[in-house]
């Protein structure tokens, strides 16, 4: 199998190139590209085909909100967009909540440790969302905090569709927790949750569990610290 494809954006050089040394030392990954922000980073990426673009969220000129909007939503004509995973230094950003709206597949610290990075780019690469670890938990929740009330309309008709049991996975999801321990927590087997998250993406048009965590806060499903 080829290597993923992964694009580098940071203002920090020394952060990319740790960041590079680390990706280049794994033997299914390969670095194709770097920037020091969203503007210029739109610009290579516009020539060069990346499987993941690893995105800080404040830089210059174009923030990494933005640049994951068009990342994900204008990407180049007959070519599939990246997945992003946006990057903050600090355990409550506010332009978190707003990439993964933009459409980033998950958020991660900086100072997560390498083992955690690596393998949260190889669940986002296998098309999965990146919400399970505590740090990322703390985060989605704390922000969600900040939202404001929940106000009647599509997404609400959505949620009426829903069994009481896909509520009650939704609900899991959102708190971050995987299939194994949905499936403990409801004593369900791991492959009826599988079914489960499948359904509600599909019941609820969204991507991947991070968009599922997204809506179950919106809609007030789930509040911070519940």
């Amino acid at each position: 199998m080829s290597a993923a494809r992964i694009f580098l954006v940071d203002d920090q050089e020394l952060v990319r190139a740790g960041f590079r040394m680390l990706i280049e030392a794994q033997p299914d990954m390969e670095v194709v590209g770097e920037a020091g922000d969203g503007r210029a980073a739109l610009a290579s990426l516009a020539v060069t085909s990346a499987d993941l673009v690893l995105m800080d969220v404040r830089m210059p000129e174009l923030d990494g909100v933005e640049a994951t909007r068009r990342l994900v939503h204008e990407p180049p004509p007959g070519r599939e967009p990246p997945r992003v995973v946006v990057l903050t230094t600090f355990d409550v950003d506010e332009y978190v909540f707003a990439a993964i709206r933009a459409g980033a597949s998950g958020f991660l610290l900086k100072d997560s440790r390498p083992d955690e990075l690596i393998g949260a780019l190889r669940t986002v690469l296998r098309g999965d969302a990146v919400v399970a670890p505590s740090a990322t938990r703390r985060l989605l929740e704390q922000v969600a905090g900040d939202l404001p009330a929940a106000v009647p309309g599509d997404d609400d008709a959505r949620l009426e569709l829903l069994t009481p049991r896909e509520r009650e996975v939704l609900i899991e999801v959102a708190r971050g927790r995987s299939n194994g321990e949905i499936a403990a927590t409801l004593f369900l087997a791991e492959a009826t949750v599988k079914t489960h998250v499948g359904r509600l993406l599909a019941k609820l048009d969204r991507r991947d569990r991070v968009q599922l965590a997204v809506f179950a806060y919106e809609t007030g499903l789930v509040r911070a610290g519940r």
